[in-house]
């Protein structure tokens, strides 16, 4: 069981400081004020999730959490460079987080459905990130 709750927390975690990364990565493109600071407060709440992650982890195991590689950061740069290389409006930038925004909660809701016996500060993390996500799509739709 104490496992299953690490490599839950260890998946949130990646999934949050992907998304910090993306966001990151886009927000140096961003030319709308409004849209950067829309931007900016995401990368808040990604961020405020991985630290409650990093404030939890500590109960199962004394190793760190698990952020994402060298080569996914390479990936995703590369892959918004590549995307938005002819289109680079907030439109498009936009469109691009939503899209990873929606692997989030799929994997997320997945996790959630399948690991109904996982702690219960486990669930409500993993419960907070995937709402939290889907918040966000909302947010991100009015600049389309």
């Amino acid at each position: 069981m104490e496992n299953k709750n690490l490599n839950i927390l260890d998946e949130v975690n990646k999934g949050a400081t992907m998304g910090m990364d993306a966001i990151s990565i886009i927000s140096e493109k961003v030319t709308d004020s409004t849209f950067k600071e829309v931007l900016d407060c995401e990368y808040s709440k990604y961020r405020n999730i991985s630290e409650k992650v990093n404030d939890i982890y500590s109960n199962y195991s004394d190793k760190e959490p698990h952020e994402t590689n060298a080569m996914n950061k390479a990936m995703t740069w590369y892959g918004i460079q590549m995307k938005t290389i002819n289109d680079d409006t907030t439109s498009k930038l936009s469109e691009l987080l939503m899209k990873g925004t929606n692997m989030g909660i799929i994997e997320g809701r997945r996790v959630l459905n399948q690991h109904h016996d996982a702690a219960k500060d486990v669930k409500d993390i993993l419960n907070d990130f995937v709402v939290m996500q889907e918040d966000s799509i909302e947010t991100l739709k009015k600049y389309l």
